[in-house]
């Protein structure tokens, strides 16, 4: 599918890397305003992809990264050449995020987006003991483990694939659950979840086992609770190269060994 190009907004990490093709590719193509881009290319790794995808969230503009960084899953080889026929010719995946809700030992509420995982991470040397629920349902009374969470389909060859998740088709409607090191029960390995669902993560002895909640990059500390659901009114939206494209890169993880 051929896309419009538009005018393109060049934005880069710090990396010496990306700030010098950023100078490259502004001195080939110009630089629109925000406002006025149509497309915003993102030059760096993974990191710095996944902040602009949150910046530009429900704001229409599509996002095409291209790696200089040091990772770059995400992103696109970066080449300075032929980028509105890359762009015309990309293929656009539009992510919904997670959204966390946090309830901290002050019963302070929080709220942040994930497009990765929301994760639930042991503070101290006591391990977390949590109570999980889905849909209001309790299906774990008690989880002894360094940390659990909850991967979207995007997020699931990142952390959850450390922790031993499993790998989600992009389009796959599904959630990854996850345990980090799981002491009891000790075989559990986590679960597959439709993605619809609502899951609630209680801390138990919270001021003996203090715990923070990740959302990509935001953490809360020492919750108490924590909902996570999709979000149903957030979208980020992605251009890969055809033979390069995200559902690809996915689908080919699951080969690699």
């Amino acid at each position: 599918m051929q896309h419009s190009t538009g005018s393109f907004r060049i934005i880069a990490s710090t990396a010496p890397e990306a700030m010098a093709a950023r100078e490259e590719l502004i001195a080939i193509y110009g630089n629109a305003s925000e406002e006025d881009a149509d497309v915003i290319i993102a030059l760096g790794g993974d990191g710095f992809m996944l902040q602009t995808l949150h910046e530009t969230m429900n704001t229409g503009k599509r996002v095409y990264g291209m790696n200089r960084g040091s990772v770059g899953f995400l992103m696109n080889d970066y080449r300075a050449g032929h980028l509105p026929e890359r762009v015309a010719e990309a293929v656009e995946n539009d992510l919904r995020p997670l959204k966390m809700t946090t309830t901290d030992a002050e019963g302070l509420v929080a709220e942040a987006l994930a497009i990765n995982e929301v994760a639930l991470l042991r503070q101290s040397y006591q391990a977390a003991k949590l109570r999980v629920e889905i849909d209001g349902q309790v299906r774990l009374d008690e989880l002894i483990c360094d940390g659990v969470m909850v991967a979207t389909p995007a997020g699931s060859t990142a952390y959850n694939y450390s922790a031993h998740g499993p790998i989600l088709p992009l389009e796959a409607p599904l959630l990854a659950l996850t345990p980090v090191s799981a002491f009891r029960p000790r075989l559990w390995r986590g679960a597959l979840l439709p993605d619809k669902v609502t899951v609630d993560i209680h801390i138990l002895e919270a001021e003996k086992r203090p715990v923070n909640a990740v959302a990509d990059h935001t953490e809360i500390k020492s919750v108490i609770h924590v909902r996570i659901a999709q979000s149903d009114d957030k979208t980020a939206r992605v251009l890969s190269d055809p033979d390069h494209s995200w559902s690809e890169r996915i689908l080919a993880e699951q080969f690699t060994y």
